[in-house]
């Protein structure tokens, strides 16, 4: 009789992600079945329905955060509790208003996280660094040279 052994979930999956240029500054993105939009504010011509695509790439951080460093408490049985993250980012503007082409233009990131659990010093230096070593947005922006700083604390 064979084996039917375990069974391993792909390593590897496809992400999908569609959209429609409303106009100049807007995108109607579909993801699942959600929807949302991306714009620009009005100051920059745009109708302001949405945050703009760098907003959305440091909210994306934000969300990978919360949801990576929540798994890595549970994993290593640490009541975080809920987090208040936000984000300080120096962006290089000269790429996106046609300057000059910029390599970095997310420079420094500054990221805050506040746990309000109940854990020690070290459960929350553990779950920093496990959030560290798995979030893919925060290995992105790394990769890509963005100076990232992460600072945890207790509420």
């Amino acid at each position: 009789m064979k084996s039917l052994g375990r069974i391993r979930p792909k390593t590897t999956v496809t992400l999908t992600v569609s959209a429609q240029g409303a106009s100049h500054s807007k995108s109607d993105v579909c993801v699942r079945d959600l929807s949302f939009s991306i714009d620009e504010p009005e100051a920059r011509g745009g109708s302001n329905t949405g945050p703009t695509p760098t907003e959305t790439a440091l909210a994306a951080l934000v969300g990978c955060t919360n949801v990576i460093a929540n798994k890595c408490a549970k994993a290593l049985g640490v009541d975080i509790g809920h987090l208040a993250i936000d984000i300080s980012c120096d962006f290089d503007r000269r790429g996106v208003t046609l300057a000059e082409e910029v390599d970095v233009p997310f420079v420094k990131l500054v990221q805050n996280v506040v746990a309000n659990g109940s854990f020690t010093d070290e459960e929350l230096q553990k779950v920093a660094e496990q959030t560290a070593k798995f979030c893919p947005l925060s290995k992105l922006f790394e990769q890509a040279g963005t100076q990232v700083e992460t600072i945890w604390r207790r509420a």
